[in-house]
């Protein structure tokens, strides 16, 4: 005789635009996922990030030295682009490398068991190959366990590529398919660009995200606000070379208009949700955003409190603002208007250092990771507020996700739990001390042989291995039918 499974529905108890008081169960709010578990249904609460482990290539380049060997004015690429140094990848690391390296870092760093994941996707726009996923290069760290059943493949489209990674993994996490093994979301890059103007904004990073119920850093359910065009601002049609085409005063305006529109749609969502206007004076405690280079990042920091000051211009407490006399500009042109920009600088000196530069550590260290740049700034964030005293239970984090072509989205989440272990095993200040300097030249030299070497079967790499981090995955040889083979450090 067949027995029904019994059914246990919990209400969720963590962060949510509803409240509190809401009872509602999954079939009619979503907001915690069921799981079968031998004929019972658990839900799944406080999905979110459980752990994260960011690698970065042991070399780098001086965006100081970077200046006197172009021959540009001094402060161009560290204060113009807000820059310190750039990650570094030689022949020896491609996008399957380096996202070996950030899995097994995770496993290794914070005990992850392999069984244990029932799900790991790729956000990437590094591509090397136009068929085979960079997940399946992955199967590799998992095959030892045993564990072949793993969901989840790559998703491109520029830097947002590991923001929908992200997601895909929280919403499966929260949905009726989970099976209670956690999911990783992996965001990485190695971001190159020709000799000129867009060089000095390159980088490299892969991050690693634990996904799943009981983490403390929980996102913020039904709050996103997303924003989507047909846009040529950067784009890779030439599949033959690693190198953009760019076009950045566009794409600076995307950004900014995506910026503007998202929030926009987060703002919608959080006024129907708690019934009042957001305001990122009032209800953020940390904001990210994708970090192609820091100086945006601030300006973008700025641009919100503007978005704000429009909403309520014609508040008493607005009256003597100094800001009431860029309101007749239209959007477009206040986006390259350097007295508006200067003026929001100024007014959000103070709260930019307090709740925006924490998550700048990495991405100021590492150059623009593409799909990882908004995840090195969380890292970065994570170590941060793990030094500092918890003044509050939850603190918000709102995000800003951003990919060219282009693909946008706003969210939050909350820290509301204890961050402290991630932040000790993840040790990125350690790791950014024991990272060696290489020249300008050799910067130069590095991706011209990256260049030259790009597509070429067979390939075995010839430089040495002896300066990467210990546990570094490298690339030993490409066959002469393509096929690419790994070795560890």
């Amino acid at each position: 005789m067949l027995r029904s499974p019994i059914v246990v529905l919990r209400p969720y108890s963590g962060a949510s635009p509803l409240g509190t008081t809401s009872k509602r169960t999954v079939a009619s709010c979503g907001l915690f996922s069921a799981v079968f578990v031998r004929g019972v249904a658990t839900s799944s609460q406080n999905v979110g990030i459980k752990a994260l482990y960011t690698y970065f290539p042991s070399s780098y380049v001086s965006q100081t030295e970077l200046e006197a060997y172009d021959g540009v004015s001094a402060g161009k690429y560290t204060i113009g682009l807000g820059q310190k140094n750039m990650a570094v990848c030689g022949e020896r690391e491609d996008i399957n490398s380096i996202c070996l390296s950030a899995v097994q870092g995770l496993f290794d760093k914070f005990g992850t068991n392999p069984r244990d994941v029932g799900r790991i996707e790729v956000g990437t726009e590094t591509v090397i190959d136009k068929s085979k996923s960079v997940k399946t290069t992955l199967m590799d760290l998992f095959a030892p366990s045993g564990n072949t059943s793993l969901e989840g493949i790559d998703t491109t489209n520029a830097c947002y590529g590991g923001t929908s990674a992200l997601f895909n993994s929280l919403q499966w996490a929260e949905s009726s398919y989970y099976d209670g093994r956690d999911a990783i979301a992996v965001a990485a890059d190695i971001a190159v660009y020709e000799k000129g103007a867009a060089r000095p904004t390159g980088g490299a990073g892969a991050v690693s995200m634990l996904v799943g119920p009981n983490a403390p850093l929980v996102f913020e359910q039904g709050l996103r606000g997303s924003y989507f065009e047909n846009a040529y601002d950067f784009y890779k049609p030439v599949l033959s070379s690693e190198y953009p085409l760019v076009d950045g005063p566009l794409s600076n305006d995307c950004y900014l208009r995506a910026l503007d529109s998202s929030y926009q749609g987060y703002r919608d969502k959080f006024r129907k949700a708690f019934g009042r206007e957001f305001s990122v004076q009032e209800d953020v405690d940390y904001a990210l955003f994708h970090s192609p280079y820091t100086k945006l990042v601030q300006k973008s920091w700025g641009r919100l409190h503007y978005l704000d000051f429009l909403t309520h211009k014609d508040s008493k407490a607005l009256a003597q603002s100094a800001l009431h006399q860029y309101t007749s500009l239209s959007s477009e042109a206040s986006y390259s208007n350097k007295e508006l920009t200067k003026a929001l600088q100024d007014e959000t000196k103070q709260s930019y250092a307090a709740k925006v530069v924490p998550s700048l550590l990495l991405p100021s260290e590492l150059g623009n990771s593409y799909c990882g740049s908004l995840y090195t700034g969380l890292q970065s964030l994570v170590d941060h507020v793990s030094k500092q005293p918890q003044k509050k239970k939850e603190q918000r984090v709102l995000l800003f996700s951003y990919g060219s072509g282009l693909a946008a989205t706003m969210f939050s989440l909350k820290i509301q739990g204890d961050v402290s272990d991630i932040a000790q095993k993840a040790d990125i200040v350690n790791r950014l001390k024991q990272r060696k300097p290489i020249s300008p030249a050799d910067f130069t030299t590095t991706l011209k042989r990256r260049e030259e070497t790009h597509t070429m079967a067979p390939f075995e790499p010839t430089s040495p291995v002896a300066g990467m981090f210990p546990g570094t995955f490298y690339l030993k040889q490409v066959d002469d039918k393509y096929r690419r083979h790994y070795a560890r450090v």
